[in-house]
């Protein structure tokens, strides 16, 4: 019992910053350590099969993942909470799990194969600014002028990595070189931003546990049988694989649990400052990992990209300072959506 207190009493000492800190260590590690593992399996073929592959690590993270959301959600799906859902909603959180849980990821997973996974952190910053002009658009958001020029600074920085990017896979589209894995992550950048601001409606009236777990569930059958469709029931021949299970379950203790656990407590502590400080490090730690953990030397375009993204956190920054300033208590909507936004598999 003396223990239990102990603990109890540091975990409500330890300030929101260090949870977040470790949450974002972790998710900013998670697309070098998935390319990581998968060299891992290339170096341990079965039958000439890497079975640690992307398609794999997918599908048995998203299991992973799962386990952990049904142990921290379970008691939102009851029958009353179910009930309460309309046919409109069960359509909206299908087609946003459909989007975000299945196609955004497959997307990513597949960009992991074409290009490095700087140019998938910097690119990926098209998110923000989609975000922005939605949730403007649809929910009405109220923004200031620093966020707004911070976000277009960093598109600039992600179509600026896009364009001067030397790929060997290039596509031309309007007359411009795009490598073809720069073009996988922009996509999945926008469905992932127009789920985001879809899911912010949703929590308005439907709990985040149904969604998260629905989402889950539906992103790996529809990924499962998709894969099935392009690649052939053997693309999951080593899917049962102990060596694929024991990185797995390595992957899911480190990524999922103590990633999502760390973060859902900081989230909990955490000002609105701290969480949007939080987030725009992001990218810049992923970088870093990259090279730490892959040797990945940023090149010049992706220099160029950074830089521009820099001075976007800069920018999004002060805005976001301003912002708290005129919003200074943490409200329930925002701390919902700021756990929707980091909850479960996210490639980006």
């Amino acid at each position: 019992m003396k223990i239990t207190n102990n603990l109890q009493k540091i975990f409500n000492q330890t300030p929101s910053s260090v949870y977040l800190v470790f949450a974002i260590l972790i998710f900013a590690s998670s697309n070098s350590l998935t390319r990581k593992i998968v060299e891992i399996g290339k170096d341990n073929l079965i039958d000439g099969r890497n079975p640690i592959s992307l398609c794999n690590v997918l599908f048995v993270g998203n299991i992973c993942a799962l386990g952990l959301m049904l142990l921290i959600f379970h008691k939102h799906w009851t029958l009353h909470k179910l009930k309460a859902l309309t046919r409109k909603d069960w359509v909206s959180i299908t087609f946003t799990g459909i989007l975000s849980g299945a196609i955004a990821p497959a997307l990513i997973f597949t960009a992991l194969g074409q290009t490095n996974v700087t140019n998938i952190v910097l690119i990926g910053r098209i998110e923000p600014i989609f975000t922005l002009l939605l949730s403007v658009w649809l929910l009405r958001s109220q923004v200031n002028s620093w966020t707004i020029l911070g976000s277009l600074v960093s598109f600039v920085g992600a179509v600026t990595t896009a364009f001067l990017t030397n790929s060997p896979q290039k596509m031309t589209m309007l007359g411009f070189q795009l490598g073809t894995g720069e073009i996988l992550v922009a996509i999945a950048a926008v469905i992932v931003s127009i789920s985001t601001v879809v899911n912010k409606l949703q929590l308005r009236s439907i709990p985040l546990g149904i969604i998260t777990i629905y989402r889950n569930v539906l992103g790996t059958l529809i990924f499962f049988m998709l894969a099935n469709f392009l690649y052939g029931a053997k693309h999951f021949a080593d899917v049962l694989s102990p060596f694929l299970w024991q990185w797995m379950l390595i992957y899911a203790a480190i990524i999922v649990v103590t990633g999502q656990l760390c973060w859902l407590i900081g989230v909990k502590k955490a000002t609105s400052t701290e969480l949007n400080l939080a987030s725009l490090f992001n990218p810049i730690i992923a970088i870093f990992m990259a090279y730490l953990i892959l040797g990945e030397v940023p090149t010049s375009a992706q220099y160029w990209g950074g830089s521009l993204l820099l001075i976007g956190v800069v920018l999004s920054f002060i805005g976001n300072l301003y912002q708290s300033k005129t919003n200074q208590k943490l409200s329930k909507p925002i701390l919902h959506e700021a756990m929707e936004m980091n909850i479960g598999f996210r490639g980006i």
